[in-house]
């Protein structure tokens, strides 16, 4: 065999739970280990030691993250009510997802993996659309109340002076409903920063879309601040690079994305991105084919699969039962790592490698080997469906072939 690719900076691993854990160790021993000597400074992020550690273990590897600048992640559990009997838990720790994100002050672009012989329900997508989703505050950090009858709501801003600014909400004269929304400048900031990066980095056109027609204050301030970031830092970098920056209304964006071949990136507010990111993953085909990156705006990177950790199939794996488990968007975020180390630290093999794995992943699935779920949707026929471990082994040959 020959050399293996040396690293000289370390991954951050962060390893998860269930049946994506079972096939991270898959990954590394058929795909990983045999051919690169590789790096990484590890933190399990596995419920029960999560639960050992009262989470430290998170904010830790999200620090280390910010050391070495990129990271890879396996998928985890955010616990509910009902794994808090399963992994008898001190108490019901925070999404991992969302702590980190926090920490990086970083935003999520999901991409769909397109391959031969899963078509997009869109005919005219010919290329992966990306989606940016800003990842704090509008209505998942909301208050709200029950209006039990008739009164008056108001919206009041007292400033540290003690000032205050007052708006009428709405007379009410029978019962109803308000919620109270909110962002910062900072976090919008970032988000703005984060994206027009990203597009510089992937060479991409950028579009985001809000309702600045209706929403005259709070939506316009996002379209500002993003105007002003684009003109006074990026404007100049984009015209170089060839590449553009446009808003629109968030329903025409929709319109357009219809009638687009794909190949830019949608920057979103923090909902309509939590929508349209299932939309637009769906339609390509699978949430199992789509990559996830957290970007931040110091430029720190963060790969991981846009799923979840696979509970049904974990606990047949448990019963000794044979499972057929989609590992292809687990697989790419270790791609995806090892590309931008390569390319941060200048190892052109490393990068090379992570280029042709993924060739290699695609191409097994082109020749009609594939797991389960893509069975059931591709357009080949005669395919060959796969076990989990048996599909990691079969692009370890078409890698060892090319």
């Amino acid at each position: 065999m020959a050399e293996k690719i040396k690293m000289t900076t370390p991954l951050v691993e962060m390893d998860g739970d269930e049946m994506t854990r079972i096939l991270w160790k898959m990954i590394k021993d058929e795909l990983l280990t045999p051919y690169i000597d590789l790096k990484t400074e590890y933190y399990d992020l596995g419920l029960e030691h999560r639960n050992e550690t009262d989470d430290r273990v998170t904010v830790e590897s999200a620090e280390a993250t910010k050391k070495y600048g990129v990271a890879v992640k396996c998928a985890t559990i955010t616990p509910n009510a009902a794994r808090m009997t399963e992994y008898n838990l001190k108490e019901m720790w925070k999404s991992p997802n969302g702590t980190i994100r926090a920490i990086l002050d970083g935003t999520v672009f999901r991409a769909p993996i397109v391959v031969k012989g899963i078509e997009p329900c869109v005919r005219n997508w010919k290329k992966p659309i990306t989606l940016a989703r800003h990842a704090y505050g509008d209505v998942y950090k909301n208050t709200e109340i029950k209006v039990p009858g008739p009164g008056k709501a108001e919206l009041v801003f007292t400033a540290e002076d003690g000032s205050e600014t007052r708006e009428l909400i709405h007379q009410f004269t029978g019962s109803g409903i308000i919620q109270g929304i909110h962002n910062t400048d900072k976090s919008i900031t970032s988000f703005a920063r984060a994206c027009f990066s990203y597009a510089l980095s992937t060479k991409q056109d950028l579009w985001f879309a809000t309702k600045d027609t209706i929403s005259k204050k709070y939506d316009h301030d996002f379209k500002d601040i993003f105007q002003e970031v684009y003109e006074k830092e990026y404007e100049t970098q984009f015209k170089e690079a060839g590449i553009t920056y446009f808003y629109t209304l968030i329903d025409d964006a929709v319109a357009r994305v219809m009638k687009a071949e794909g190949g830019f990136i949608w920057a979103c507010k923090n909902y309509d991105g939590d929508v349209m990111s299932d939309m637009v993953s769906s339609a390509f085909g699978s949430l199992a084919m789509m990559t996830s990156v957290l970007v931040s705006p110091a430029g720190v990177y963060e790969y991981e699969a846009a799923h979840g950790t696979v509970q049904r199939h974990y606990y047949k794996h448990l019963k000794g039962e044979e499972t057929s488990t989609n590992s292809v968007a687990t697989i790419f975020a270790w791609t995806g790592a090892l590309r931008k180390r390569g390319e941060l630290d200048g190892l052109a093999d490393l990068t090379a490698f992570a280029d042709k794995l993924e060739k290699a992943t695609l191409k097994t699935i082109e020749d009609g080997k594939m797991t389960k779920d893509l069975a059931l949707i591709t357009s080949l026929q005669n395919v060959t469906v796969l076990n989990s471990e048996n599909f990691i082994k079969e692009i370890r040959k078409t890698l060892e072939a090319l």
